[in-house]
């Protein structure tokens, strides 16, 4: 199990924003960890320019924001990438991740690449390689367009209805594999029914077992839901403490029984890993 990851620091809920809504920046960086300013899919191409314009116009923290940047290739890309230079953001989402190679252009950046093709998911394990790369994140629905697809989700009339499909839960999990094997962290994807808390908060808490470091999200009430899944309960935080303390107490005595359960060095990594987690949780300021 790798400990949680140094240089991503900027979830659990990460919300994005579109750059052509200056209005709307303060407010999602009062709500959520950190903020997505977003120059591709949530911007008409027409409306791209004003959109770069404003991101040089209306800066946030640099260090709680995040620009999402238009496919390598593109001429989009290009001027992305010379408005980025006027800034002082320093972190972009590389959007349609597809080769290890599109990321030379991107040296200089902490890069989260955005694998949301089907070429993107199985290249994501060299992607993941690449020196830029901090993280790597998942697209439900550009995957299956990539696909031929028309839904990543079973309809609402399917004893499944809601969930993902198979084939987006299997890119999903190589994702967050793809990520882990490489030491970077891993983002999960959007959840696109806003009015849907108790799906997301399934889906986040899932995320949150599995291993990834935080959940993008779409709207600032989409935000209280995401922390507290990824928050530790005070079960397993009494679980934790209790895990450590009697492992500090056997000294350098190798695995040991604990309530009629055997405590290894991988538990004893859960337990430190729910105690960091606390610990994180307790020093964010509260912005729900």
């Amino acid at each position: 199990m790798s400990a949680p990851h140094p240089s991503f620091e900027l979830g659990p809920a990460i919300m994005f924003v579109p750059a052509d809504r200056p209005d709307r920046y303060a407010k999602a960086a009062e709500r959520a960890d950190a903020v997505i300013i977003d120059l591709e899919d949530a911007v008409l191409p027409a409306d791209r320019p004003a959109a770069r314009q404003a991101l040089v116009e209306t800066p946030l923290d640099p260090a709680r924001t995040i620009v999402r940047v238009n496919p390598v290739g593109t001429e989009d890309f290009a001027e992305d990438l010379e408005a980025l230079t006027r800034t002082e953001y320093t972190t972009v989402m590389l959007a349609k991740a597809e080769s290890a190679q599109q990321l030379d252009s991107l040296h200089g950046y902490r890069v989260i690449a955005l694998c949301e093709t089907a070429l993107g998911v199985r290249e994501a394990a060299d992607i993941a390689q690449t020196e830029p790369v901090v993280a790597l994140m998942w697209g439900a629905e550009d995957l299956i367009a990539s696909l031929g697809g028309l839904s990543s989700r079973f309809p609402h009339e399917h004893d499944r209805a809601g969930q993902y499909r198979d084939v987006t839960r299997a890119a999903r999990a190589q994702i967050l594999l793809a990520a882990g094997a490489a030491g970077k962290a891993a983002v999960d994807a959007v959840h696109l029914d806003l009015a849907d808390h108790d799906g997301l908060r399934a889906e986040a808490e899932d995320a949150v077992a599995c291993g990834f470091s935080a959940t993008a999200c779409l709207h600032p009430a989409q935000v209280p839901v995401i922390r507290q899944a990824y928050r530790p309960s005070s079960g397993q935080v009494d679980w934790a403490t209790r895990v450590l303390e009697a492992a500090a107490s056997q000294g350098a005595v190798g695995a040991f029984s604990l309530d009629g359960r055997m405590v290894d060095e991988v538990v004893l990594q859960q337990a430190r890993i729910i105690q960091r987690r606390h610990a994180a949780a307790a020093e964010e300021p509260t912005r729900e």
